[in-house]
């Protein structure tokens, strides 16, 4: 499999320029099919009985944590499969011990679901929410560590800036967060599926990733990595029946028992999955991530990382060329796959999108605490064409509405 086959797997791209993965992406043949012969299970109950089919349900759906957990460098143990970024953060905010007085930073530039949870803990547990002003777009460590202090117990940040693709020293910000004994809760979908994310080697507390972006999972599954080491100081959850440890035997036997009774000391599994909705869950989800992911690794993450960077200086290159201001940092270290662009005012920017929209070229416009613009997101399955026909539609843009306009890019 390379670059050049590998746009067969998304059909999508015959028919429009798809440069959004950072809003929803396109899913694959190969995590369609995964999914179709999942149906066909769902469709003709292949085993003897409903019980077993329903056990090759839950193996077909538990397949996905183990790649997940290869895609960060994780343990299986560690990793929860969860519905989207906002449940696993939302299941970090409820599962973190914080008391009243305790301080979350977060960046002045994060998407919303970054700081609602924690906005509801403000209402009901009385902790602090204190926002770290970003540097033209940038969020310095510097800055985390100049507004820490004796209450700070928690620190959330997304890896990758959502709207203008800004990528933290995740490194420095996780070595602070231990020097200082404070959690570390990340925000990777924006990250993971474009640039490589090691959770060995950069420590988190707690790391959430839905799989309808970078990852080409638009299927309503992602996961939750939570390090094993803190798992046992978290709030445990009211964990549903599938988070019990298996009994001997396993469910089918336990289930034709007569002597079994709800009430009892129930045992809770030692690992993330207890953090999961514990019964019948998305299968087809998970399912069709593990797909996706599957792809991905047989690819490499630094072939993806790599063809994704040299995309992306590509498209900076052009926009140098048509004389259009780039938001994004240039430095591959400060960046992953979104490269956003601005014409200046946020109408200017509107009405390039519908321009763009127009001739099949999809992109997005996206603005937080004053930073944006054109949104752009260069995936693996794009190429050097799919760039040539963007920067071609911005140029025609350009001349339409401009005194001087750019020459030809």
């Amino acid at each position: 499999m390379n670059f050049q086959t590998i746009r067969e797997q998304f059909p999508a791209l015959r028919e429009k320029t798809f440069l959004d993965a950072a809003c929803v992406s396109i899913a694959p043949r190969s995590a369609v099919a995964a999914i179709e012969q999942f149906l066909e299970r769902a469709l003709t109950c292949p085993e003897a009985s409903a019980t077993l089919n329903h056990i090759a349900m839950d193996d077909q759906r538990s397949a996905a944590r183990p790649l997940v957990a290869r895609l960060v460098n994780a343990r299986e143990d560690e990793i929860a499969l969860v519905e989207s970024t906002s449940q696993g953060l939302a299941i970090a905010a409820q599962a973190v011990p914080l008391a009243p007085g305790d301080e979350v930073l977060l960046g002045a530039p994060e998407f919303m679901q970054v700081a609602v949870p924690w906005c509801q803990l403000r209402e009901r547990a009385g902790i602090t929410l204190t926002e770290v002003p970003h540097r033209d777009g940038r969020l310095l460590v510097d800055d985390f560590a100049a507004r820490m202090g004796p209450r700070t117990r928690l620190v959330v940040a997304s890896s990758v800036q959502w709207s203008h693709g800004y990528r933290m020293d995740m490194a420095a910000l996780s070595a602070l967060c231990r020097e200082s004994g404070v959690w570390l809760v990340v925000d990777a979908i924006q990250q993971l599926g474009a640039v490589p994310f090691d959770v060995h080697a950069t420590p988190v507390d707690l790391l959430a990733c839905g799989g309808h972006k970078w990852l080409n999972a638009p299927f309503g599954c992602g996961f939750l990595y939570i390090r094993r080491e803190r798992l046992a100081e978290l709030r445990p959850p009211i964990a549903g029946y599938l988070a019990v440890e298996t009994p001997t035997g396993g469910w089918g036997k336990y289930f034709q028992t007569p002597s079994i009774t709800p009430i009892q000391d129930y045992r809770f599994v030692d690992a993330a999955r207890r953090y999961e909705a514990g019964g019948t869950a998305n299968y087809p989800g998970a399912i069709g991530m593990a797909a996706s992911v599957r792809m991905m690794l047989e690819l490499g993450q630094e072939r993806i990382a790599e063809r994704i960077w040299t995309l992306g200086d590509k498209l900076i290159a052009g926009l140098d060329r048509l004389g259009v201001q780039v938001v994004t940092p240039r430095e591959r270290a400060e960046r992953a796959g979104i490269v956003t662009f601005s014409l200046g005012a946020p109408e200017h920017n509107v009405a390039l999108i519908e321009h763009l929209l127009a001739r099949r070229v999809l992109v997005s416009v996206r603005y937080t605490a004053g930073v944006g613009g054109v949104r752009v997101a260069c995936h693996f399955f794009n190429n050097e064409d799919d760039i040539a026909e963007l920067l071609e539609g911005v140029w025609e843009f350009l001349r339409g509405t401009s005194e001087r306009p750019p020459a030809r890019p």
